[in-house]
Order: structure tokens, then C-alpha cells, then sequence
């Protein structure tokens, strides 16, 4: 009987909603500056990375998206699409936005002849503690949250040695955002004192962050007809991600069929 209500309940939706918007979903490193607690190292002015994402970016471009939305707050589009603009009309111009953003968001609307670029990131939630886990002292359980962690950091510092396509591969793979996922938001519900929830309070601040992003893409002006490209770390991909997939009006398209 539930899987007879489900499958009607998807026919429902369809009927309602029609065609979906096909959206690619691009997790990423940040290729600048960030106050993130983990990052990595990547000289964005360096020639073999510009080659190594120019190329990367000439893949996603198949997908032939009509929008792109990147991690800047919505009051700064009007200087977001100044600057893009200007990129396009010549080849000399020194953007304001760099990293991701010029290397491969810009580059991407270049090749494919987008028109529509819209920041949708949000920085008005609280101070979000990541390191509540090493601070927290009588914790219920300490070693939880310390061992999972311990563990993501050798898995990124073996992915360290790799080039630039094959660590966005894996960020985008289920496995990669199911880490970033977890290591920025549900592993600190295992740091708490007895009766209280610290870290899960900590962890509803980055949920907070992510579904206010989510908000800020169903305020942008789209049709049926638009293919979406959205370029963010990887941490909010992973939200984002898991809000699209039970989203009646977006319909996800898969990041590995770009990136072989």
C-alpha cells in the first residue's frame, strides 16, 4: 500500500509540476583564500592549474547550462554580473571574483553562452563552532566525532597527490559527499554533555546555512526550458544535493558523465 501511495504520489507531482529543471550540481574546492578550517592548497594563478581547469571546465560546459549560481551572497549579484560581463567582453580583464568562480563558473558561461549568473550563498547565521569536539570538555562520548575525523584527514591527504580532475571526481562521487556531509554538520551530534546538545547545536547552524542557500535558489527567476549549473564547496553541494532529491521542481543531472 506505501509503495502504491509513493509511486501515485510522484504521478501526482508530475502532473502538477510538469518538466522538472534539470540542475548539475558541481562540488568543488575553494581555489582562493577561505577561512574554512580545511582547505587545500592550490595557487590559482599558477599556468598548469588555469590549463587543468579551463579544461575541466570545458567538460562541465556539455552540459549546456542557461544559469549558473555560485557561492557569493545575492547583494552583491549587480557587481557579480558587472564582473562577468566584463570577462567575456575581453580576454585581458583582472575579475574581481577569483578562484572557482573566474577559473571555471565564468569560464564555463563563456563556452556554453550563459547570460544569467546569481550568487544564492548566505553568511548572516550565527558563528558555527567546527571544533567544538576538541574544546567540549565531559563529553558523553570524545571519541566518536575524533576517530571519524582522524580518518577523513588521511583520506584527503592521500587525495592531496592527486591532480585537480581527479580530486573533483571524488568530490563528487556519493562517498566524497556523504564526507563533506558528515565531517561539517552530523558527526558533531556525538559532542555533548550529559543532557545537552552542543554540538548538534553547533551542526543546526551549518543545516540553518545550507537551507537558507536552498532558499535563495528557489527565489531565482527560472523556467522549465533553464538548465542550472551550480558551483559551490563542496560541503553545501552535499545539502543541496539532498534537498534537490526530494525537490518536486529540480531534477539532478549526474556530475560523472561531465567529468570523464
Amino acid at each position: 500500500m506505501r509503495k502504491i501511495f509513493l509511486i501515485f504520489g510522484i504521478f501526482i507531482c508530475s502532473q502538477i509540476f510538469g518538466q522538472k529543471i534539470e540542475v548539475l550540481n558541481f562540488a568543488t574546492f575553494h581555489m582562493q583564500y577561505t577561512p574554512d578550517a580545511n582547505k587545500v592548497e592550490f595557487d590559482q594563478y599558477d599556468k598548469k592549474n588555469k590549463v587543468e581547469t579551463y579544461e575541466i571546465a570545458k567538460k562541465l560546459a556539455k552540459f549546456k547550462p542557461t544559469v549558473i549560481l555560485v557561492e557569493v551572497v545575492p547583494n552583491k549579484n549587480e557587481v557579480l554580473q558587472n564582473d562577468y560581463q566584463n570577462f567575456l567582453k575581453s580576454k585581458d580583464y583582472k575579475t574581481k571574483f577569483g578562484g572557482e568562480i573566474a577559473l571555471i563558473a565564468y569560464e564555463i558561461g563563456k563556452i556554453a553562452g550563459v547570460k544569467k549568473i546569481y550568487g544564492i550563498d548566505e553568511q548572516e547565521t550565527a558563528a558555527y563552532n567546527y571544533n567544538i569536539g576538541n574544546e567540549l570538555k565531559n563529553q558523553v562520548d570524545s571519541l566518536t566525532s575524533k576517530y571519524y575525523l582522524k580518518s577523513v584527514i588521511a583520506k584527503f591527504k592521500e587525495l592531496e597527490k592527486k591532480s585537480t580532475l581527479e580530486k573533483l571526481k571524488f568530490y563528487n562521487t556519493r562517498e566524497g559527499l556523504d564526507i563533506f556531509f558528515n565531517a561539517n554538520a552530523d558527526i558533531l551530534t556525538y559532542n555533548s554533555t550529559q543532557g545537552n546538545f552542543e554540538g548538534a547545536d553547533e551542526a543546526s547552524k551549518f543545516y540553518r546555512r545550507n537551507l537558507r542557500i536552498f532558499s535563495n535558489i528557489n527565489q531565482i527567476p527560472l523556467t522549465k526550458n533553464d538548465r542550472v549549473f551550480i558551483i559551490m564547496g563542496a560541503s553545501h553541494t552535499a545539502f543541496i544535493n539532498d534537498f534537490m532529491k526530494r525537490s518536486p521542481k529540480y531534477e539532478l543531472m549526474d556530475v560523472s558523465k561531465y567529468l570523464k
